[in-house]
């Protein structure tokens, strides 16, 4: 074989080599090709039309939205006074009786061994402190063998004198069992209180109650001499609230609910022991000095 021939062969091998190899032929259909999807030009137009539109219309909808409104103090001041000329208020009284009646007691005076129905001296008292120590005159309870006290909820009780202020005619009861939610009044100092200041006197007049009498301090620092002459009650609040035997030992309340005095006496020159106009009550700050309490 001539070199020539060689050198030939070996470069067909080299081409046959470096040449990609044939696929056999098939018979298999070629895939389809993938349609692109284009909406006529007149579809485009109607969509872009929707577009523009719904954007205009958001924009006037936030253009014509209304803003919401600042309110001045004048508009709050309005609108307060607008609904209290509307809606019905109880009265400065009714406030006031609503806040002392839960302390407010009924008291009685006992022989030892009387019965229910027996007479008995009735008066009223208050409720100061929450272990069950009551304010009360001690005319109510002097000479009494037994005492009987009713609270709000209608829980009665025995009770005994623990303390007295014979000079202001003032008692102190401890009551021997308590209701659950026993409310102890609020006490409130008397050197702020001025004749025409309103307050209202609760007990039981006559035995009936507890009631209420509204009216107005119509002075301060009086005097007071017993019918018998035996007691000078000084520095005592006088007032116009309705009071009558029975509502001795009452608090005497302002139109905050907070006691200023015990009811302790009324003036009346004639023998018929009804009132007729001037009331007593024994400041609250010798009170709360009866029972040990210094609030002020």
């Amino acid at each position: 074989m001539s070199r020539e021939s060689l050198y030939s062969r070996s470069n067909r091998s080299r081409a046959a080599a470096a040449a990609p190899p044939v696929e056999a032929a098939s018979d298999a259909p070629a895939p389809p090709r993938a349609r692109r999807f284009r909406l006529p030009r007149a579809s485009r137009s109607w969509l872009t039309a929707l577009v523009l539109l719904a954007a205009v219309g958001l924009a006037l909808q936030a253009t014509l939205a209304p803003r919401p409104r600042s309110y001045t103090q004048a508009d709050i001041d309005a609108a307060v006074l607008h609904t209290l000329e509307k809606a019905t208020l109880p009265s400065p009284s009714a406030k006031a009786y609503q806040a002392i009646r839960p302390s407010v007691v009924r008291v009685r005076g006992l022989a030892r061994d009387a019965r229910p129905d027996a007479p008995s001296s009735t008066g009223s008292g208050v409720v100061v402190v929450e272990n069950g120590l009551i304010l009360t005159s001690l005319h109510v309870v002097a000479g009494a063998e037994r005492i009987e006290v009713t609270f709000a909820d209608g829980l009665e009780s025995e009770a005994h004198i623990v303390g007295s202020q014979p000079h202001n005619d003032l008692a102190v009861l401890q009551a021997r069992k308590l209701p659950d939610d026993l409310v102890p009044a609020t006490l409130r100092s008397t050197q702020n209180l001025a004749p025409g200041d309103g307050v209202i006197a609760v007990g039981f007049p006559f035995a009936i109650g507890p009631s209420a009498s509204a009216g107005i301090v119509s002075g301060l620092r009086r005097e007071y001499q017993s019918p018998e002459g035996k007691t000078l009650l000084t520095n005592l609040i006088q007032f116009d609230a309705a009071a009558n035997p029975g509502s001795s030992g009452g608090p005497l309340v302002t139109h905050d609910g907070e006691v200023v005095g015990i009811v302790t006496a009324i003036l009346n020159p004639s023998e018929q022991r009804v009132f007729i106009g001037i009331g007593f009550a024994v400041p609250i700050e010798n009170a709360a000095a009866a029972v040990g309490l210094t609030p002020f």
